[in-house]
């Protein structure tokens, strides 16, 4: 399998999950700056033009959420359910990511880690309260799912879980108000404590440092 990525958010959760399930996954770093994401090369495997990607066989994947849950599934890992009702939470959760926290925890980044790494200025004031409540608005939604569950399917730790909590490893640098929800900092207290987690990326000769 290769993995092909960059060391941003989306790119993140599959590094993390392929590294926590220790799959033999030949990782290929895009530079995106050099603008290798959109070369034929890489088009013909991702047309997006996006990062992470995976090959697998004859298999081409893109979007890093059918990513994770193809690696758990090939794994054969509990972090795929196996229960029916289960796999749509799966879906549901991450659905809601992508359209709830994530969204604006994303603006979040792009504004104070994305902008000055490219050289786009200072964060845009509007724009940072305005995620930042939508932040506190649906971070409130997961704090209170998280009440007497240790993960969010449960007892049991899931693809869900790694999906949800990627942008959470950057709350401090792109000023996102994780402290003010306890069982979502308990919770992400948790992944921390696996290194897949805490370092997702395969090392390289050149690290990009802006967005680590």
């Amino acid at each position: 399998m290769k993995l092909y990525y960059a060391e941003t958010l989306a790119p993140r959760k599959a590094c993390a999950v392929a590294g926590y399930l220790d799959l033999p996954v030949d990782y290929v770093f895009v530079d995106m700056g050099r603008g290798e994401h959109m070369k034929p090369d890489y088009l013909a495997i991702n047309p997006n033009g996006k990062v992470p990607a995976l090959v697998d066989g004859e298999r081409r994947l893109w979007e890093a959420d059918a990513i994770i849950c193809h690696l758990a599934q090939r794994a054969q890992s509990a972090l795929w359910p196996r229960d029916a009702q289960q796999q749509i939470d799966v879906v549901r959760w991450m659905s809601w990511n992508s359209q709830h926290l994530y969204r604006h925890a994303g603006s979040l980044y792009f504004e104070y880690l994305i902008k000055p790494w490219i050289g786009l200025g200072e964060p845009d004031p509007g724009k940072v309260a305005e995620a930042q409540s939508f932040f506190r608005k649906h971070a409130a939604v997961l704090d209170q799912h998280l009440k007497e569950r240790k993960w969010l399917l449960g007892n049991e730790l899931s693809v869900a879980d790694f999906s949800v909590g990627v942008s959470l490893p950057y709350a401090q640098g792109a000023a996102m108000p994780l402290d003010e929800f306890p069982e979502v900092r308990r919770w992400h207290d948790q992944l921390n404590a696996f290194d897949a987690w805490r370092n997702p990326f395969p090392a390289r000769t050149e690290k990009a440092v802006a967005h680590a």
